[in-house]
């Protein structure tokens, strides 16, 4: 499988939470070799609630709806995500839990990295597992500044 979808969509998404890596075209040749594509269909979970694994998902194709189990009425829905977007990077740094659900709204394609293969990378090219962390950490703090101002606890 060819890198050129996702590479084209992370460059295209145009959000304020879009991960927004540094690489080269090359880079993502060699980050591919990290990851695995995933096919999700509609109305698959890919992230559940409560669950603890440490996988951040790029998004190649699709779209997918992020939200809580047991939310106030109306309040369940957090945010959809497009093609470009990364989903559960905060997973991937953290032994906590999944704190929200990831449910595939259309027929979606992802590329997974795992935390065992991102520190394999880092071992092998620490400059590119580097600028992932980064570029991660970035999206994190993005999307940790719309929780606070919309009076959603982080702690």
């Amino acid at each position: 499988m060819d890198i050129q979808e996702l590479f084209d969509a992370v460059h295209s998404l145009n959000t304020e939470d879009a991960f927004k890596p540094r690489l080269s075209f090359e880079q993502w040749r060699i980050l591919q070799s990290y990851l695995t594509r995933h096919e999700v269909r509609a109305g698959d979970l890919l992230l559940k609630q409560g669950e603890r694994d440490h996988t951040m998902y790029l998004v190649e194709r699709g779209t997918l709806q992020v939200f809580v189990s047991d939310a106030k009425p109306g309040a369940s829905r957090l945010s959809i995500l497009r093609a470009g977007s990364v989903v559960g990077e905060a997973g991937m740094f953290s032994d906590q839990p999944r704190m929200a659900n990831v449910e595939a709204m259309t027929p979606c394609v992802v590329w997974a990295l795992r935390g065992p293969r991102l520190e394999e990378l880092s071992a092998r090219n620490a400059p590119l597992a580097l600028e992932v962390i980064r570029a991660s950490a970035a999206v994190m703090g993005v999307r940790m500044r719309a929780n606070i101002e919309h009076g959603q606890a982080v702690s």
